[in-house]
């Protein structure tokens, strides 16, 4: 945890020891009354905390927020809804490499349970949004929608975005080889484990997606998802 996120009720309230951020705080960062730490808010403020006081039961905190979160890249991912295991990794290692938004889609190949899963239900979805974004000393976090078509979230995106999407069957393009700007937004979307079926792929070429593909190799969802964000922020001179 490189940086302690607090939404931005919390910093008026104790926080209780039995979380594990006051546990982190006391056992790995090993602070003691009057010593800080790096700490932000989520979608708000970096800065410093001081733990003023420790309780029996409490930690008390002050907050001085020192600096705005940076710009986000404004880069949407839209995924076929994968498996629950699938889908956390995808959450916490998009939100630390900056995704604006994470729309996981129902597809024709996919499997509707993973829709059920405990994952979205109780809020686990959220927490690994709040361990990616603090692994990369962030506090902001992406936008997430799960279940909705592809037809819906497709008519959702900004106007002039520019449009990929992954497959390994009918893509002309290397997507290595596209070009980005930074005053254009992108969305790319990588279909579920058994990947687009025909129609699918007709709708997004009807609403201007380009099919790229990432070499030969056939990957992982969640490798796909992690390769086309490193390769877009490198394009644009984030890494």
């Amino acid at each position: 945890m490189n940086l302690v996120l607090f939404e931005a009720h919390e910093l008026a309230i104790p926080l209780p020891q039995e979380d594990r951020r006051a546990a982190h705080i006391l056992t790995i960062l090993r602070r003691r009354v009057g010593d800080t730490f790096d700490a932000g808010v989520v979608n708000g403020p970096r800065g410093k905390a001081t733990l003023a006081a420790i309780g029996e039961t409490t930690l008390s905190l002050t907050f001085n927020g020192e600096s705005a979160p940076a710009p986000i890249v404004p880069l949407t991912l839209i995924v076929g809804l994968p498996r629950p295991a699938t889908a956390r990794d995808i959450l916490r290692e998009a939100a630390t490499l900056g995704a604006a938004a994470i729309h996981f889609v129902a597809t024709e190949k996919g499997e509707p349970s993973y829709g059920k899963s405990t994952l979205w239900s109780s809020g686990e979805w959220r927490q690994l949004l709040l361990t990616g974004a603090a692994q990369a000393f962030d506090t902001r976090i992406p936008e997430v929608s799960h279940g909705r078509s592809l037809v819906d979230t497709v008519a959702g995106l900004p106007e002039g975005s520019r449009r990929i999407a992954l497959d390994n069957y009918e893509a002309p393009a290397r997507f290595g080889q596209l070009e980005f700007s930074k005053e254009v937004p992108v969305a790319v979307a990588i279909g579920p484990e058994r990947g687009w079926s025909a129609v699918e792929r007709d709708k997004l070429r009807g609403s201007g997606f380009e099919l790229a593909h990432l070499g030969a190799r056939v990957l992982r969802v969640e490798t796909a998802a992690i390769a086309a964000m490193a390769i877009i922020r490198a394009k644009l001179g984030l890494m």
